[in-house]
């Protein structure tokens, strides 16, 4: 259990404000005006989506010195939306108000090492991996993950970016070179049944919610589907669950937090990585649940009472990306005549391919029918 059990309840009419002004911050910012809070958010962009909709912008690198100070001193509570945010700026912003997720857990997520040491100390059973700091770990890390195998760059990797599949050690040394010689880590590649993700929000009293399991698929490294319910056995849904809980239990985590897993040929339930954060997996309930991750989000960093997480409908996300505006404005008029079909765009000026544009929760009778509506939708579009 926290030990910050006696965190006092933020209530509406209280200032929260947000590191990152990205979609995810997008829809804090949404949430918590929503529900009458009063918001910052700290970019250096000043289109970002989220600084779109703020009340109050802070246009600065996130480790400006002085802007967080400023957002501190004008903050009841402040949180994250992406984990490359520098730790030591939250413990700084720390000094001044309540921050969640904490420095610690940001830390922990910012580099793929200290992640899958952490959470084989908690239980977990992360892929076989070895890290490499140097040309001569080359050797031993082959010997012990086996090929082929995927090298990643320890920090700053996400949507597949910093990943390359490796077939012999020859191509290990080629793309660590490649990679400018930064620490990585080399991975075994392993036959994958599927793909799932845990969202889940812990609040200060050890509280839990955990969302409905997702089944995602990801197409050159970036995610293109999450359907809900996922479509594996009831018994690795809950393998994953428990694991989940008992990560952000032993990191005393507070906040929103997703942990990925792979599912291999045996059923194996394997740690794949965390985020500190709502995480584009959970986007499937702004339309399908009770609560989404992104209230969730604001009550737990508020210390109030978590809401439910409850399915109420079976759902399919079908991520837009840029690739989608290739040939010109999509046809938003077919999408619209789909029974069923939520649009969500993030307001981003500049469609590049890759780049997450928006998305669209499809939500029907059935997952596989979820699934049907979301590939219908993505021809079309």
């Amino acid at each position: 259990m926290s030990g910050q059990t006696g965190m006092e309840p933020l209530a509406p009419g209280a200032t929260v404000g947000v590191v990152g002004g990205g979609q995810l911050g997008r829809y804090f910012v949404l949430e918590a005006r929503r529900l009458g809070f009063h918001t910052w958010v700290l970019d250096p962009d000043e289109n970002a989506p989220a600084m779109q909709l703020a009340e109050h912008r802070l246009v600065a690198a996130y480790d400006d010195q002085q802007a967080l100070e400023t957002l501190g001193a004008a903050c009841d509570a402040v949180t994250v939306e992406f984990e490359n945010v520098p730790a030591a700026s939250l413990q700084q912003l720390a000094q001044h108000c309540r921050v969640a997720p904490g420095a610690d857990s940001i830390r922990i997520a910012q580099d793929r090492i200290l992640e899958k040491r952490t959470a084989e100390e908690h239980g977990l059973q992360p892929v076989p991996y070895a890290p490499l700091q140097q040309r001569g770990d080359i050797g031993p890390a082959v010997a012990s993950v086996g090929l082929p195998a995927i090298i990643k760059t320890a920090r700053l990797g996400y949507d597949g970016k910093g990943q390359v599949v490796c077939n012999t050690e020859a191509d290990v040394l080629a793309a660590f070179i490649d990679q400018g010689e930064v620490a990585c880590v080399l991975e075994r590649r392993i036959a994958l049944d599927a793909e799932v993700s845990v969202v889940l929000a812990r609040g200060y009293d050890g509280e839990t919610a955990v969302f409905p399991v997702a089944q995602n698929v990801h197409v050159n490294g970036i995610l293109h589907t999450s359907t809900v319910p996922a479509s594996v056995e009831e018994s690795v849904v809950e393998r994953a669950r428990r694991m989940a809980l008992t990560l952000a239990d032993g990191l005393d985590y507070h906040g929103v937090l997703a942990v990925e897993f792979f599912i291999d040929a045996d059923a194996q339930v394997l740690f794949n990585e965390m985020a500190p954060r709502p995480h584009n997996s959970g986007h499937y309930t702004l339309d399908a649940t009770v609560c989404s991750q992104f209230e969730q989000q604001l009550r737990a960093l508020c210390g109030l009472p978590l809401g439910s997480s409850a399915l109420l409908s079976p759902v399919c996300m079908l991520n837009l990306l840029g690739d989608t505006w290739t040939a010109g404005e999509p046809d938003w008029q077919t999408l619209f005549r789909r029974d069923g079909v939520h649009l969500h765009l993030y307001g981003k000026s500049e469609a590049r391919p890759g780049r997450k544009m928006g998305h669209v929760n499809c939500l029907a009778d059935s997952a596989s029918d979820g699934e049907a509506l979301a590939d219908l939708v993505n021809r079309e579009l």
